[in-house]
């Protein structure tokens, strides 16, 4: 007869400090962040200093660049050239990268890829073609704080300001997003336009999911019969629809941090091609947007997932993490704005309070489980002090019971960033 599994032991809670422990941290930091900037461009050399002050990016990490920016595309055998150039220039610590000038957007061979995605996969033909499904991204709706370490691709976003004073408009409204925390509002269209507006499903159910977090609104225009826009809004945070015109912008007041895009083929073919391009949402006052520089056909795999994207926004990631999180397949697809912004910035402790520990984070993934574990010495058994199972996200504070006194190391395990269905210490 086997015998039965020895129980785990109990600590005793005898412990004074918090063994130097500390929690993981959300969100790229300015260090973490390379500007690229064209060689001899005024306006490109501007905003690039306008940046670097703003958002206190290291001289390291600012990349000097030879671009043709008189050509709304560059060839692979250019954009070749341009990438290793960055490639060899980047700090080791970089993990995302911007760029500076308004064209080229897109690299074009045997098919089209935007110039953010190419920067961060290298180009490949894998990535895009027309109609077909493309090659996914492994940083899609991953829990990685550093894409480059975890998955060896930097998201890449294009300012996306046609002048210098857009540029300088568009970094301050980002600036002043960190921080401000939100309530929303997020509107979230079913147009009349079936074909734009697949991503339905996933927009329903998200009003009801944020109660008590985030006042979203879902309307559902499918039948034609009302709206298929909002007017006379302010205080919009998110705004996601489908259309290949989205009116009435003028009259609504976006906050700073704000996301919006519309689902169409051409968004993010700059200059425009007859339908609205993205940068019409900076224009108006959002802060990133997202669209696909060749005919896509409507695969909500190549445009944001708007519940990723909110619930990574919301755990404290930067806008680009984000969006770059809610996009299985990115390579046809152009992310512009003010990378870092940062509205629901995540400020963990862990501390010793009344015989116990505090984990206090608004960082942990819903419906995923985490735990607290302890040894004594390097050679020690890992010994769980409490596990948790995160029902949404949300700022909270958690409780563990004390390892004994002679615990010599904490750990916290959730996660993994390259797959978040196994466990990994973080």
């Amino acid at each position: 007869m086997a015998e039965a599994p020895a129980p785990t032991p109990v600590p005793i809670g005898s412990a004074t400090t918090t063994l130097g422990f500390s929690l993981p941290r959300a969100g790229l930091g300015p260090g973490e962040l390379a500007v690229i900037v064209v060689d001899g461009d005024v306006q490109s050399e501007a905003i690039a200093g306008y940046y670097q002050a703003a958002r206190g990016i290291p001289a390291a990490n600012i990349i000097r660049v030879k671009l043709n920016t008189s050509s709304a595309t560059i060839s692979v055998a250019d954009f070749a050239v341009l990438k290793a150039d960055v490639d060899a220039k980047l700090p080791a610590g970089v993990q995302a990268t911007l760029l500076t000038w308004t064209a080229p957007s897109r690299v074009v061979g045997t098919c089209a890829m935007s110039i953010t995605s190419a920067m961060a996969f290298g180009f490949d033909s894998k990535y895009c073609g027309g109609c077909s499904a493309t090659a996914p991204s492994s940083y899609f709706d991953s829990e990685s704080r550093q894409a480059w370490a975890d998955h060896k691709i930097r998201p890449s976003m294009l300012l996306g300001a046609a002048s210098l004073a857009a540029a300088k408009t568009l970094i301050d409204r980002g600036v002043r997003a960190d921080a401000s925390r939100p309530a929303g509002d997020g509107y979230l269209l079913r147009t009349s336009d079936a074909a734009r507006s697949v991503r339905y499903a996933d927009f329903s159910a998200l009003p009801a999911a944020w109660a008590g977090r985030l006042q979203l609104n879902y309307s559902d225009n499918s039948a034609g019969a009302a709206a298929d826009a909002i007017e006379n809004k302010s205080d919009v945070l998110f705004y996601f629809t489908g259309l290949s015109k989205v009116l009435k912008l003028g009259s609504i007041g976006f906050r700073p941090g704000a996301v919006a895009d519309h689902l169409t083929s051409y968004g993010g073919l700059l200059p425009g091609s007859g339908q609205m391009p993205i940068t019409d949402w900076l224009d108006a006052g959002a802060t990133a947007s997202f669209g696909t520089v060749e005919e896509p056909c409507n695969f909500t795999q190549k445009f944001p997932k708007a519940s990723v994207l909110i619930e990574h926004y919301f755990r404290g990631a930067t806008v680009i993490e984000a969006y770059w999180k809610s996009v299985h397949w990115p390579g046809q697809g152009l992310f512009v704005g003010e990378p870092l912004a940062r509205p629901f910035p995540d400020s963990p402790s862990f501390t010793l309070e009344n015989g116990q520990y505090l984990i206090s984070t608004r960082a942990l993934r819903s419906n995923a489980s985490y735990s607290l574990e302890y040894r004594v010495g390097a050679a020690g058994t890992w010994t769980a002090l409490a596990a948790f199972k995160t029902v949404r996200a949300e700022a909270q504070t958690l409780r563990s019971p004390l390892p004994p006194a002679n615990a010599t190391e904490l750990r916290w395990r959730g996660p993994c960033p390259s797959d978040a269905a196994l466990q990994c210490t973080l």
